[in-house]
C-alpha cells in the first residue's frame, strides 16, 4: 500500500473541519488551529491514525473475514458503492435499517425472501401467480434489493464495520459498540472520536476527502485479500510436493550374487 503524504491530503481538503462552535472537545487532540473559525485537523495524525487502519483492515482481509462500509449521505453513497463492491465487501448506502446487526437473523430472513423470489422465477412457479401476485412480489424484491441486495452475501455478523460521519449512521455505531464490532471510521471535528476503535481525523463531508481515505482502505482490503489467496496456493503446492513423495517408490538395493562373492574370496 502507498503511503499519502501531507502534500496529497492538503489537496484533497481532508484538513477542513467544521466551525468552531460546532466542535466537539474530544478531538482536541486531532485539532492543529483554528482558522477564520474553522478547526484545521492535523494531517500528521491523520497519516498515523490512517496508516494503523490500514494495517488491520488488511489482516482482517487476510483471515478471509467480512468488512461492512456504511455510508447513506449523499456525498458518500456512490463512492462507497464503487470502491467496497471491488473488493467484494458488503456495504449500506441507502437506509441503515435499524437491528441489521443487532437482530441478524431477522436480516438473513429478509435477503432469503429475495432469493425465494428469484427461485420462483427460475423453477416455473412464477408462472402460476396471477397478476396481482406478481406485481406485489416484483415491487417485495425491490424493496428488499434496496435495503438489503448489497449485504446478501453477508452470512454471519461482519468481522469489523466502516463508517463514513458517525454522527449520520449513529444507529449503525450503536449496534456494532453492543456487538463488540471492531469500528473504523472517518471522524470530523463534530465528532466523538471515543466511541470508534480506529478513528480516522478527516473530513467527513468533503467528496475528495471521502474519495482518498476510501482508496487506501479498499487497497489495504485487497493487499489482504491476495496474500490470502497467496498463502493458499502456497499450501497447495506444498502439500502437491508432500503427496508427490509419499508417492515415489523407494528404491531397493540390488543384492550381490554369491557366485560374485565367492570369486572375489579366492
Amino acid at each position: 500500500m502507498s503511503k499519502l503524504n501531507f502534500e496529497t491530503l492538503l489537496e484533497a481538503g481532508v484538513h477542513f473541519g467544521h466551525l468552531k462552535r460546532k466542535w466537539n472537545p474530544a478531538m482536541a487532540p486531532y485539532i492543529f488551529e483554528e482558522k477564520k473559525g474553522i478547526h484545521i485537523i492535523d494531517l500528521n495524525k491523520t497519516i498515523v491514525h490512517l496508516e494503523q487502519a490500514c494495517a488491520a483492515m488488511k489482516q482482517i482481509a487476510k483471515s478471509g473475514k467480512k468488512v461492512l462500509f456504511v455510508a447513506t449521505k449523499k456525498q458518500a453513497k456512490e463512492i462507497v458503492s464503487e470502491r467496497v463492491s471491488k473488493v467484494n465487501m458488503p456495504f449500506v448506502t441507502e437506509r441503515w435499517t435499524g437491528g441489521m446487526l443487532t437482530n441478524f437473523q431477522t436480516t438473513r430472513k429478509s435477503i432469503r425472501k429475495m432469493a425465494t423470489i428469484d427461485k420462483m422465477k427460475s423453477d416455473g412457479s412464477w408462472e402460476t401467480l396471477n397478476k396481482r401476485e406478481k406485481l406485489f412480489k416484483t415491487r417485495q424484491r425491490e424493496k428488499l434489493e434496496k435495503t438489503f441486495g448489497s449485504i446478501a452475501d453477508m452470512t454471519r455478523q461482519p468481522a469489523a464495520i466502516f463508517i463514513v460521519d458517525i454522527l449520520k449512521e449513529h444507529i449503525a455505531l450503536a449496534e456494532a459498540r453492543r456487538l463488540n464490532i471492531p469500528t473504523f471510521a472517518m471522524v470530523d471535528t463534530n465528532s466523538n472520536p471515543k466511541l470508534v476503535d480506529f478513528p480516522i481525523p478527516a473530513n467527513d463531508d468533503a467528496t475528495k476527502s471521502i474519495s482518498l481515505i476510501l482508496d487506501q482502505i479498499c487497497n489495504a482490503i485487497q493487499e489482504g485479500l491476495e496474500d490470502r489467496k497467496n498463502l493458499k496456493e502456497k499450501d497447495k503446492e506444498d502439500s502437491s510436493k508432500e503427496v508427490a513423495v509419499e508417492a515415489t517408490p523407494a528404491v531397493e538395493e540390488t543384492p550381490e550374487a554369491p557366485a560374485a562373492e565367492e570369486k572375489a574370496a579366492e
